[in-house]
């Protein structure tokens, strides 16, 4: 049985398993050695994901995910001020749902490896044009994010991360490290272009090949191991072998 690699988050992991997309990268380099499962739920922020937690990850599962990440506060730092006021979530509350979710998951699978994954950052100009271009004249002004604000979440993240001795991608400060990274790496300000899931998949594949993941044995033999005369042989030494 495949070990289980959950990805839990917002629109950012739902989206993941487009093409491009971090989630699906993860899927192809661990091909036939870990399932990647997709929980993505976009425009959800922390506090409405402790509602799916229990099913996400049930207590008493047959087969607790091996690791997962998790990745919210886009949503979480929307300004009350902003079209994005009914997704925020103060930032005191935000780390704290982020501590329930680790307890939950660790419950469950104790030696599970979890990731947490602090939001982009934001490109103001580039959420107004997002706005423009669907809204054209009747787009808010008033930036429904900045970049500042979810910096402080950001912090927190990471904070959060280290106080439990858990890795954690800062992808806020990460992306910023790029001239130019508000078009290269995000499509709309907010959401991630080919370039930008590039950078999560980096940034977690080294997280998890460093727990191992990528030695993990083939679910079953290579074809090349296979005797065209006795191809029953080569089943038989690997399921000895696992």
């Amino acid at each position: 049985m495949r070990p289980q690699i959950v990805l839990f988050g917002d629109s950012i992991t739902q989206q993941s398993f487009r093409s491009g997309g971090w989630g699906a990268a993860l899927a192809d380099i661990y091909s036939r050695k870990v399932d990647v499962v997709l929980r993505g739920y976009s425009g959800y922020n922390t506090r409405w994901a402790l509602f799916i937690l229990n099913q996400i990850f049930p207590l008493g599962s047959a087969k607790p995910p091996a690791a997962v990440t998790i990745f919210f506060g886009a949503n979480d730092a929307a300004r009350l001020e902003g079209t994005g006021k009914r997704q925020h979530v103060p930032v005191e509350e935000y780390k704290d749902n982020l501590r329930k979710m680790v307890q939950r998951i660790k419950s469950g699978s104790p030696n599970a490896l979890v990731v947490l994954i602090t939001p982009p950052p934001i490109d103001v100009e580039g959420r107004r044009e997002y706005a423009r271009s669907l809204y054209g004249d009747k787009a808010s002004e008033t930036p429904d994010r900045t970049n500042e604000a979810t910096g402080v979440y950001a912090k927190q993240c990471v904070t959060l991360a280290n106080e439990l001795g858990l890795p954690s991608v800062d992808l806020w400060s990460k992306m910023q490290e790029t001239d130019g990274w508000q078009k290269k790496f995000l499509s709309d300000g907010l959401h991630l272009t080919p370039e930008g899931n590039a950078v999560v998949f980096s940034e977690v594949v080294k997280i998890f090949d460093k727990a191992g993941f990528s030695d993990l044995p083939y679910d079953f033999p290579s074809h090349s191991d296979i005797d065209a005369e006795h191809p029953e042989k080569a089943f038989l030494q690997h399921c000895r072998a696992v």
